[in-house]
Order: C-alpha cells, then structure tokens, then sequence
C-alpha cells in the first residue's frame, strides 16, 4: 500500500471539517456520530432543545481503554454544563486488557453466574475487576516511564556539563582558559600514568614538544616541579604557535582589507594541523582591526566546538548502545542502572580524554601553509572581483555583457575531454575542461 504524507495545510482542512460535520449534526436529532479516542480531547457537542428532551447525548464505548483518564475523557462528552446524557461501554473477553489481566478469571465468574453470550452486565465486581485491570496497566506504564527518567537523568547531568562547555566556546567568554586548562591537564596527565620512554612518546604525539626534562630529572625530581616545568613549556610554545599564524595571516587580512574591503565581509582562513585543513571563518574587518588575533581566536572557538560536537554525538551513541546492553544484568541479579551509572562514568572520562587529547593536538600544531599564502590572498577575492566586475560591466554596457554571457554559455556547450586519475591535475592547476576556472572550484569540485 502507498504510504501517504499529511501535511499541516490537509490536517487543518480535515479539522475544520469534522466540525463542520458535528455542527450539522447538532441540528439533526437522533443524528449518530463515529469517532475515534481524540473525540474525548475538547470536542464540545451543543445540544438542541429536542436533543435534550429526548435525553441529551448518549456515548457508546466499544471497549474499555487501558488508561481510565481515556475511558473518563470519552465520559465527558455526554452530561456537559448541566445537559443530561448517557454513557455505556461494551467489553469481550477477547479485548487487549481483558485477555492479559482479567479473562480467565472473569470467565468463570460469569459462567458461575450463569451469563449468557451477549446479556448486559453491570455487576459491580465486574466492572471493579476491569478498573483493577487498567490500574495494573497504569501501574506498569508508570514504571517504565519512571525507569527512563532514571536513565535519562545520568545523561543530562554531562548534557549540562558538555553544553555548558559548548556555550563557552561558542560565546567565546573563557576560551583561553579553557584551553590553559587543557593543556595543564594533559600535561599532568602524560607524567603521572607514563614512565619516561612513554611521555617522550605522548608529549610529540600530543603536545607536539620534546620533553622538556631529561631521564635524570625524571628519577629525582619531584612531579610537581616537572609538571610546572612542562606546563610552561607547553604554553610558551602554543604562544609560538598563535603569533606565527597571527604574523602569516595579517599581511594577507591587511591587502585583502586596503584593497577589496568594501567586497568583503567575511572571508575563510586556512589553518591546517598536518593531518586536514579546517577553513575558519573571519570577520574580515575584525580581523584587520585586531591585526589578524582575531584570526587565532576563530580558530581556537572552531576547533572547541568542532571537538565538543563530534566526541559528544560518539558519546551519546555509546550510551544508548550500554543502556539496551545492560538489560542483560538483570540475569545475574544485578542491577541494571547501577551498571549503567557506573560504565557511563567511564564513558564519560574515555570521552573528556579524547577530547582534551584532540584540542591540545590540533591547536599545538596548528598553522597556515606557507604553499597557500598567496592563494589565501588571491581564491576569494578573485571570485569575488570577478563577480564584481561582471554586474558593474552589465551596469555600464548592457550589449558587452550580453556578448560575453553568450561566449560563456558557447564555451559550456563546447565537448570536455574526460579526466583521466593517472593524469588527476591539482588543486589549483587550471581545469582540463577548457573553463579557465581552477580544477578545484570546476569539475574538481566533488572530488575528494
């Protein structure tokens, strides 16, 4: 079967006419109305005069609800302000509630008492027995709902935490002391859970240094005189790392803003770690006004949240994996959300690891390719010119740019040979096609 999409606009229509059909039947006595549950969620039946002499609106149930507020709800469409009305509800012993709480014990009840198929009941055991089945229902529903919030509540003590994080990096109020408390923490870190061959490895792949302490020291000296030593170290050469991309980056913020400032508004700066490139959006006269610190900063608020983001959502799958997975403890007696609370608060410091490791990596090596200088200067900014120049052009001499649109369109239909991988050109080698564009922004596009 065809599934079929509903949309706001069809649900309003169908809405409106659901009253306009019980309108129409509040004109017609002895009218009869079939409804599903929602008809117990604020429809609001006005009754005639003939209506209420012939005894107001009878609600006719045909099974009982394993919720009673539903049950009560459908009740409350007869008896409305005063005006008379009536309600019954038929139930088989073949209904989802009846069969699973109250069936077969009923069953013999009523073959005790000699019922027949079909004959009303109305004994009050009967319908005491049937409450006790909703109750159960409710009961249950309402452990579930208590066993989620249980579990939902250790996830949103580190939501709170990790989105407090985020708002820093995003609002920019402590990101410099966030960062300084990265790099403390790895530092202490590297020192006291590795022996000396084992922070000379750590501290190149993480903090990309050299130890800053010889084998010796590391046998004599206490901890906490390397860890300062180390930690001071690590800051002086993220300050290297800062004013090198800062002193690289404002000679190009600097002409990009002298000469095509009034283009311009923001522009994508090109910092790399060694290992991928990440295109970090500037203000392009916040930059130029903070001689290109601004720069930095972007860079630093970028790999925050870039960093928060992506071990956050890895963190949150894991989660959910160990809550269905802890369900199995429940065979060895144990239980389940204290397993839970327990592997989560591993999760939890596995995550802040990674992360700390990831932020005190990128930014420890972070720079702009010296290859990508000029490149930096001249991508966007040439885009953009030419962008430029073409609407000034269609401005100035209307017939000019017509002719040059059509050599445009005569060179798109013009056959391009096909790129071959052996012979893939570079990035900002000019595309095979022919276009006079760059490969990258050309058929290079969807390349990876």
């Amino acid at each position: 079967m065809e599934e079929k999409k509903v949309d706001k606009h069809d649900m309003d229509a169908a809405l409106k006419q659901a009253e306009q059909l019980v309108k129409q039947e509040e004109r017609l006595l002895g009218a009869v109305t079939i409804a599903t549950n929602m008809a117990g969620r604020g429809t609001d039946i006005k009754l005639t005069s003939e209506v209420k002499a012939a005894g107001g609106l009878a609600i006719i149930g045909t099974e009982r609800h394993e919720s009673r507020r539903v049950d009560r709800q459908l009740r409350g469409r007869a008896g409305r302000q005063g005006d008379p009305g009536s309600s019954v509800f038929y139930v088989s012993l073949e209904d989802k509630l009846m069969r699973l709480f109250a069936s077969e014990r009923i069953a013999s009840v009523m073959d005790r008492l000699g019922f027949k198929d079909g004959e009303r009941i109305e004994s009050p055991m009967i319908s005491k027995s049937i409450e006790r089945a909703q109750k159960k229902v409710e009961e249950n529903n309402f452990g579930i709902r208590k066993h989620l919030l249980e579990y939902d509540d250790v996830m949103n003590k580190q939501r709170t935490v990790i989105y407090e994080k985020r708002r820093h990096a995003l609002m920019g109020e402590r990101i410099g002391m966030d960062i300084t408390n990265v790099i403390w923490d790895r530092v202490v870190n590297i020192i006291e859970t590795n022996d000396y061959e084992g922070i000379k490895e750590q501290f190149l792949k993480v903090l990309a240094m050299e130890v800053p302490f010889t084998e010796e020291d590391f046998a004599n000296n206490k901890r906490n005189d390397l860890e300062e030593r180390s930690f001071q170290d690590a800051m002086a050469a993220f300050k290297r790392k800062t004013d090198r991309i800062q002193s690289v980056a404002w000679p190009i913020i600097k002409q990009v803003q002298e000469n095509q400032g009034q283009m311009y508004e923001r522009i994508m700066v090109p910092i790399t770690d060694g290992k991928r490139v990440y295109n970090i959006p500037c203000n392009l006269k916040q930059a130029y006004d903070s001689e290109a610190k601004d720069v930095v900063k972007q860079f630093e608020k970028v790999t925050l949240l870039h960093i928060i983001d992506d071990d956050w959502k890895e963190h949150l799958r894991q989660l959910d994996e160990l809550r269905h997975s802890v369900q199995n403890a429940s065979y060895e007696q144990k239980d389940p959300l204290l397993i839970f609370k327990l592997e989560s608060a591993k999760l939890w410091d596995t995550m802040i690891d990674d992360m700390n490791n990831r932020t005190a990596s990128i930014l420890m090596r972070g720079q702009i390719p010296e290859m990508q200088q000029d490149e930096v200067r001249e991508a966007a900014p040439e885009e953009r010119s030419q962008r430029y120049n073409e609407m000034k052009q269609e401005l100035n001499d209307p017939h000019q740019a017509a002719a040059a649109h059509q050599d445009t369109r005569e060179t798109a239909r013009q056959p391009q040979a096909p790129i071959i991988k052996e012979k893939m050109p570079r990035p900002n080698d000019p595309c095979p096609c022919g276009s006079g564009k760059k490969f990258k922004n050309c058929h290079g596009r969807n390349i990876r």
